[in-house]
């Protein structure tokens, strides 16, 4: 049960932080959106609805409240209740005394609509309302909720002052990094769920795929369920213009079950909202393409702290389905790995062209990136000027009196890099070892930035600069894998976990090709891995994904 204890802001030490201040997160929700949360979260009149407890965090002038309350009123006269049996039904919080006092109002013009009496109306509203800082009210684990709903504050870190952000991080673990506020409401509301208890929110989406959103995707992954994912980025959502990135989330304390995806048009709207509830309701639908909204349901999310991916729903459930028939692109079986090329700290000092530079066996053929841009490898006879030996130790530099006194002449841009600072004597180091071994290893290598996916072979005796990430293996040949991560399948991996630049640049970095799915090499056809080999020979994007879709079973690849 939900007492005004769990609300009382009394014992805070810090302020309430200004009028102004706040005013900065306040953004108020169209009802149409606000009637499809409730929906979508269960809080619906036919149930007993005063013997649950429904709790809106920062329910500014009552855009959630006065839904929540008509629901409330007609479900008691439903199920025989008077309205003051729902005194500890809902609860709703604001920072503002303004805010508190209009969401009274709505709340008593709704219940005065319906025909309760004056004294009733008066008590409810006022237990229902009250001042405070959700995030700092506390949350007691014997009095859990059955619903949290509504749109929590859009405020920047820096519009907080530092003691109450500071309060904040302490109060909620997940608020890592540049966390936005509304994080910490995820995690509070979530913590306060009694099992089975669902929050629904609107808010950005960015948290599920930012670094600042990683712990709380892990926490999420950990006792929560995401039931649905309903994204409205272009959709009026609110009543006034905000670039937030809408989406309306469900999350549920149980075991994680199917998910519904969805993503809207912008000329998604009420109507298109109640076609999507129906939809969503039938629990053997699987896939809709309509008009203003596509949707699919999920056997399941997508579990832990790392990013969670961004794609159509029918690319979504096609990344699922690839997930559970497949495993991970690196993998110790088949001794395949994903790395990245050297990193200097100066590259005008260690990368030259000049042969004659130092002595010729500190020299060491440097793979970059534009030797890949026409999809065979074409040399430029750059050289790492190579400062470590065969064993991983520094070389030194009495032994090597041309590199020394190369070094010496750019000794001060050397030495004020920050990992020389950290080590003084060792302050002609690159930022990484030299792994010597990989110089000979046939690999695929990956431009960092890429409208499209372009795996390029080295057949062996080049090292690849930093802006190139590497594939090695054991188990594959490389034409095939080649063929397979030149696909439009693999590329769709990348795609939905990477971030996007201006123009549609994909960042094709060691954390998103570790996302790729692929099969174990000995169980494909000899027809595939020829198909897959020649494709690559030829890049031919068109064949290569052909061939992929038969090797991972798929009758198309959905957009």
């Amino acid at each position: 049960m939900v007492t005004l204890a769990l609300f009382d802001n009394e014992d805070l030490s810090l302020p309430v932080p200004s009028q102004e201040a706040v005013e900065h997160g306040e953004v108020f929700t169209r009802a149409w959106v606000v009637e499809l949360i409730l929906d979508l979260v269960g809080y619906t009149a036919d149930r007993d609805l005063a013997s649950l407890k429904i709790v809106e965090p920062a329910c500014g002038e009552g855009a959630f409240l006065g839904p929540i309350v008509r629901r409330l009123s007609a479900s008691c006269r439903t199920h025989g209740r008077c309205i003051s049996d729902a005194v500890n039904a809902v609860r709703a919080l604001d920072l503002l005394e303004r805010n508190v006092e209009r969401a009274r109002d709505v709340a008593a013009k709704a219940l005065t609509d319906d025909g309760w009496g004056d004294a009733d109306v008066d008590a409810v509203a006022q237990a229902w309302v009250r001042n405070g800082d959700y995030l700092l009210s506390g949350i007691r684990s014997d009095d859990p909720v059955d619903f949290v709903v509504g749109n929590p504050p859009y405020i920047r870190i820096e519009d907080v002052p530092d003691d109450r952000m500071a309060a904040y991080r302490a109060a909620c673990p997940t608020m890592g990094g540049r966390a936005d506020i509304y994080v910490g409401f995820y995690e509070t509301a979530l913590r306060s769920l009694a099992p089975g208890g669902r929050l629904g929110f609107i808010c950005a989406d960015r948290w599920m795929r930012n670094q600042y959103g990683s712990r709380l995707r892990e926490f999420v992954s950990h006792g929560y369920s995401v039931d649905t994912v309903l994204s409205l980025h272009d959709v009026d959502v609110f009543e006034e213009q905000v670039a937030a990135y809408p989406a309306i989330t469900v999350v549920s304390k149980q075991p994680q079950g199917s998910v519904v995806a969805a993503e809207t048009n912008r000329a998604f709207g009420e109507r298109h909202a109640g076609e999507f509830l129906v939809w969503a309701s039938n629990e053997d639908a699987t896939t809709l393409a309509a008009e203003t909204f596509q949707a699919a349901r999920l056997p399941h999310w997508f579990a832990g702290g790392d990013s969670w991916p961004s794609a159509s729903p029918a690319r979504l459930a096609m990344l699922e389905d690839l997930a559970d028939r497949f495993g991970l692109l690196e993998n110790a079986a088949s001794g395949t790995r994903v790395g990245i090329g050297i990193a200097t700290g100066a590259d005008k000092v260690f990368i030259t062209q000049d042969k004659d530079l130092v002595e010729p066996d500190r020299l060491l053929p440097l793979a970059m990136a534009r030797d890949t841009a026409t999809g065979g490898l074409r040399w430029s006879r750059s050289y790492l000027v190579n400062p470590w030996t065969a064993q991983g130790g520094l070389v030194d530099l009495n032994a090597y009196p041309r590199m020394a006194a190369y070094f010496a002449e750019h000794g001060e841009a050397l030495r004020r890099r920050y990992v020389a600072v950290k080590q003084p004597l060792r302050w002609y180091k690159t930022i990484d070892k030299v792994d010597h071994h990989l110089t000979k290893r046939p690999k695929l290598l990956f431009p960092d930035m890429k409208l499209t996916i372009h795996p390029v072979l080295d057949e062996g005796g080049l090292y690849p600069h930093h802006n190139l990430y590497f594939v090695v293996s054991d188990a594959w040949d490389l034409r095939v894998l080649g063929g397979l991560l030149l696909s439009k399948v693999a590329e769709a991996f990348v795609e939905a976990y990477a971030v996007k630049m201006r123009g549609g640049t994909l960042r094709f970095q060691a954390q998103y090709l570790r996302k790729i799915r692929v099969p174990d090499p000995t169980a494909m056809s000899e027809a595939d891995k020829a198909a897959l080999s020649a494709a690559f020979d030829r890049r031919d994007v068109q064949a290569a994904t052909k061939a992929a879709l038969s090797v991972y079973g798929l009758a198309e690849l959905p957009d």
